[in-house]
């Protein structure tokens, strides 16, 4: 009797999934930088280019959040560390939603709120970011 051992691997992150997820990090990071230079120069523009970023980084971490919810309803497609993306990406998202909140106000009112829930944003999408990331093996998957 011939005895067969199936392998299993672990998943790939789908390219489209990737590309919203590490999407989130540099425009929030650019949104720290923008406001950072608005602290310090109180040009207006840099406020202006905040909030785009922000917006920016709502709309990807917003798509990236629907995905990650849909893959937890999906047997085949969940990982041990599913939930706790979704939640950080979820927690990144909605004090990000905060954030342009923040940055909804005049240019002079935002400060100096804006530079420190943007810090806490980009930190979060990194770490959401990380935490999407880890478990995946490189290539495309079955």
């Amino acid at each position: 009797m011939a005895v067969t051992a199936e392998r299993t691997y672990p998943r790939a992150l789908h390219p489209l999934h990737a590309v919203l997820l590490a999407g989130t990090i540099p425009l929030f990071l650019g949104a720290l930088l923008c406001d950072l230079a608005y602290a310090a120069s109180y040009e207006i523009q840099w406020s202006n280019f905040a909030s785009w970023l922000i917006v920016g980084g709502l709309v990807f971490g917003g798509l990236a959040l629907l995905w990650a919810v849909i893959d937890l309803f999906r047997p085949l497609r969940r990982s041990r560390l599913a939930l706790p993306y979704a939640l950080l990406l979820l927690a990144t998202w909605c004090l990000g939603f905060v954030n342009i909140l923040i940055h909804a106000r005049d240019a002079w009112a935002i400060m100096p709120a804006a530079p420190i829930v943007s810090a806490i944003v980009a930190v979060l999408a990194g770490v959401a970011t990380a935490a999407g990331f880890a478990g995946f093996r490189q290539g495309g998957g079955r």
